[in-house]
This record gives structure tokens, C-alpha cells and sequence, in this order.
């Protein structure tokens, strides 16, 4: 998966098409990126103990990776990645502004 934590992204389909937000979690396994502040529902949650009152808490879902992109650093909108070997390391490439990330 060429996503990480901390990358900015943006939304391109879905109901919350055009938001932004960081990747708080990547799950390479499902194919999935928890984005912070992107795709919130809100949850219902039982009462614990006796005196305890159960509660709506808005909680985010995770998105499908394919359904998000990098934001480029230079232009500011989405794009593509990709690789590329710069002094014997692999390093990300933006691939519209070719900037390294």
C-alpha cells in the first residue's frame, strides 16, 4: 500500500467527497485507511454499570484506500504515487509535481 500514516489525503468519492484529513491508521489487510474527521457515524453505546446513562458517541469508520488520494505538497490537490530510486533509497513520488514525499 503506497498510503502511510500522517499523509494528508483527500476524499474523491463517497459521502464525504472533497474533504480533506491525516491517516490516523492504515490496515493493509482490508485495503482500509482510518482518515481523522472523515467518514463519522454515530455509534450507540450501552450503559456499563447501574447509575450509567448509554450514550450516541460519533465514531470514525474506516475507508476504502482506493477512495482517497495524496494531496501534492506544490499544488495542493490530489495525486497519484509513485517510486522512485534517489541516492540508493526508494523514495515516494508525487506524480504530478514529481516532488518527493
Amino acid at each position: 500500500m503506497k498510503l502511510k500514516k500522517d499523509d494528508k489525503v483527500i476524499v474523491i468519492t463517497g459521502k464525504d467527497k472533497g474533504k480533506t484529513g491525516t491517516i490516523a491508521r492504515v490496515l493493509p489487510r482490508e485495503g482500509k485507511v482510518l482518515v481523522t474527521g472523515i467518514n463519522l457515524v454515530k455509534v450507540h453505546v450501552r450503559a456499563r454499570r447501574g447509575g450509567e446513562k448509554g450514550q450516541v458517541v460519533e465514531k470514525n469508520l474506516p475507508i476504502q484506500a482506493s477512495n482517497v488520494l495524496l494531496v501534492d505538497p506544490k499544488t495542493g490537490k490530489g495525486t497519484r504515487v509513485g517510486k522512485k530510486v534517489v541516492d540508493g533509497k526508494k523514495v515516494r513520488v508525487a506524480k504530478k509535481s514529481n516532488t518527493t514525499l
